[in-house]
């Protein structure tokens, strides 16, 4: 046989995979090795065209280690929840090798990998990026091998949250009984189309790293908050209960009951108890939380409100009131730069507002308070990149020179 050498049989395989944001939290961990929640939680995927990890991973006879790149720079491969996510990856395939049903696909299971991954928005600011990291990883993984898994119970190893980002829509993760965490796993609610109205704005009001990263976040709040003593989780009604760091209005919330009614667990109103004892909020949360509620209060906007775990605010809206309210958030949040860049993402039309809405609020403009709003709907899950010119990664199993990705204008 020919010498091979890396640049002829390199397989290369690109995906990309999209943020979640729940809405009903996961918040506490029973076992920290398994990534077994304390509760169920609800999520929503946001659309890729927007925010999405894209991830490059290359297998050759002639890579001497496995190895990984993150927005540009070589990271530890080593980390227990990355080699929790390849170990359990090589054994579904290396088992479905054995069982007769592998093809060519899996006969480079013995073969180093090299793992590069963007994101075209800020990591650590909050926008869960390790769950779209974790979800394309193992996505990208599969694909490798030809592996046609359940893959939210590997994603779930690497990150809990990634678990949810396998699928688009509106997703929920059970948090099952079993002690192996086979059950443990999501599933999709209902598919991206089924509510194509709904609206999704992400003020970013800074992309500094969290000062308290989730999981020792969690830590703290399992160990101080009173809402996490019921480890026995209370099954959501057909309306779901508003949660307090959640605020639903009127019409919003009887949609919102029949979109979230399918009935699930909950276990997670714990968020606000422990959430500005672990500082991953900041003052200017606080303040935009509190203009959220007066804003809803006084322009009769039909708004809803979370967090994620980190200081920016995740809102959800319909289509209707979209652009009244983002025209209010530039008014009493006036940008650093001019409106245009302030709104990123799908365009939002300018909208006029009344003196009298504006006196109506009764709220003094916080200058530089948002620094931009990422404008964004529901989409799909993960999918493969198809065009060979898109890999991150060389002929050569390096990274290539890719230009910083920007959310999408």
């Amino acid at each position: 046989a020919m010498p091979e050498d890396g640049t002829q049989n390199l397989k290369l395989v690109t995906c990309t995979a999209p943020v979640n944001i729940a809405v009903i939290k996961y918040w506490g961990k029973r076992d920290e090795d398994l990534v077994l929640p304390i509760n169920s939680s609800l999520s929503v995927t946001l659309h890729q065209d927007q925010l999405k990890t894209t991830t490059t991973v290359a297998s050759s006879r002639s890579l001497k280690e496995d190895r990984i790149w993150l927005n540009g720079k070589e990271e530890n491969i080593n980390l227990p929840r990355l080699q929790s996510c390849l170990r359990e990856i090589r054994r579904l395939a290396r088992k479905r090798r054995s069982s007769g049903d592998g093809g060519a696909e899996s006969s480079g299971l013995a073969h180093k990998v090299h793992i590069c991954s963007v994101n075209n928005f800020p990591t650590a600011a909050g926008l869960a990026s390790s769950a779209a990291g974790y979800a394309c990883l193992v996505y990208a993984l599969a694909r490798l091998y030809g592996l046609e898994a359940e893959l939210s119970e590997v994603a779930r190893l690497g990150s809990g949250s990634a678990c949810r980002s396998v699928y688009g829509g509106f997703v929920q993760w059970l948090m099952g009984e079993r002690e192996d965490g086979k059950d443990s796993v999501a599933e999709q609610v209902e598919a991206e189309s089924h509510w194509p109205e709904l609206r999704v704005l992400i003020l970013v009001v800074s992309a500094e790293r969290k000062l308290v990263g989730s999981t020792a976040g969690m830590q703290t709040s399992v160990e101080t908050s009173p809402l996490l003593k019921f480890k026995k989780p209370l099954v959501v009604p057909a309306h779901p209960p508003v949660e307090g760091h959640c605020v639903v209005l009127d019409e919003f919330a009887r949609r919102a009951a029949n979109t979230f009614g399918k009935a699930i667990a909950l276990g997670s109103s714990c968020l606000l108890t422990t959430h500005y004892n672990i500082s991953v909020t900041n003052e200017c949360s606080v303040k935009t939380t509190i203009s959220l509620v007066n804003l809803n209060r006084n322009a009769n906007n039909k708004v809803a409100y979370t967090f994620d775990a980190g200081p920016n605010a995740v809102i959800y809206t319909l289509q209707q009131h979209l652009e009244q309210f983002v025209e209010l958030l530039k008014h009493f949040f006036p940008p650093e730069t001019n409106g245009e860049q302030f709104v990123k993402g799908l365009p939002v039309r300018p909208a006029s507002l009344s003196e009298e809405l504006k006196a109506s609020i009764g709220m003094d403009p916080t200058p530089k308070g948002i620094s931009y709003i990422i404008s964004t709907k529901v989409g799909p899950g993960p999918c493969m990149v198809e065009d060979p010119s898109l890999h991150l990664l060389g002929s050569d199993g390096l990274p290539k020179k890719v230009p910083d990705q920007e959310v999408s204008v």
